[in-house]
């Protein structure tokens, strides 16, 4: 019934195109517009942030947390050459983090330019564009920002902390666990190479996932191919309706 709902259910929702995105989400609710899954987005229900392969991803408050602890680190590797390309060092990023939550404190919620515009006045060099692209996407992988409400047209960020207070945290076999489930519940039937591209995880995890979470879910191998999938309905989720969006 709510676009917090969808997220949750979904694990994640690819949210690259932004409009796109929330179209995504209307076609998943009841008697849903656009300014609905707005609203939901500007009150912080879902949350925009990087996560994953890596891309931007609306992700629920109580998720963010657990699930950024699971892909962050596999994304930081692969990463890490760029990162050195633009000389953005773990001395770097962290003091950058400090700017940028200083900035931030007490509800603030600033656009990319001007947290570029602070992180420069503090003496960080922005000589080229990407930089401030992947300063943002390493605070956002070290949950020290996600986004905030929409300015106008204009997207913000905002403290992690003070978005999500409440967000929960597991540990990585259980976030494994608790991705897996989602993903094969909400997406299934599904192959592991699917949740492998999906998540951005290794096949290795995603196996792991599967064992883990195998008494919830079923299977079915056709043409060589094993499908996963949960045999309990969501009810909440169906019938499908067309969205005002």
């Amino acid at each position: 019934e709510k676009p917090a709902e969808v997220v949750s259910w979904l694990g994640a929702v690819q949210a690259q195109d932004y409009a796109a995105a929330k179209w995504a989400l209307g076609l998943r609710l009841h008697n849903t517009t656009d300014k609905i899954i707005e609203q939901a987005f500007n009150d912080g229900a879902i949350l925009r942030t990087h996560v994953m392969r890596p891309t931007w991803h609306f992700v629920s408050p109580a998720d963010i947390r657990w699930l950024l602890a699971l892909t962050a680190p596999r994304l930081h590797a692969r990463s890490a050459s760029r990162y050195r390309e633009l000389e953005l060092d773990a001395t770097t990023c962290t003091r950058c983090n400090t700017i940028i939550t200083k900035a931030l404190q007490g509800g603030k919620q600033l656009t990319r330019p001007e947290l570029a515009s602070a992180l420069e006045q503090a003496g960080i060099v922005m000589n080229d564009p990407q930089r401030i692209a992947y300063i943002m996407m390493h605070a956002e992988l070290d949950g020290i920002i996600c986004s905030g409400a929409k300015r106008d047209k204009q997207l913000t960020y905002a403290l992690l902390d003070e978005r999500a207070p409440q967000a929960r945290t597991l540990d990585r076999d259980e976030a494994l666990a608790e991705l897996t489930k989602r993903y094969f519940t909400s997406h299934g039937p599904a192959t592991l190479p699917d949740f492998v591209w999906w998540s951005g995880l290794t096949t290795a995890d995603a196996r792991a996932g599967v064992a883990m979470t195998s008494s919830d879910l079923a299977h079915e191998t056709i043409d060589g191919q094993t499908y996963w999938f949960s045999l309990a309905t969501p009810t909440a989720m169906e019938p499908l309706a067309t969205s005002s969006i």
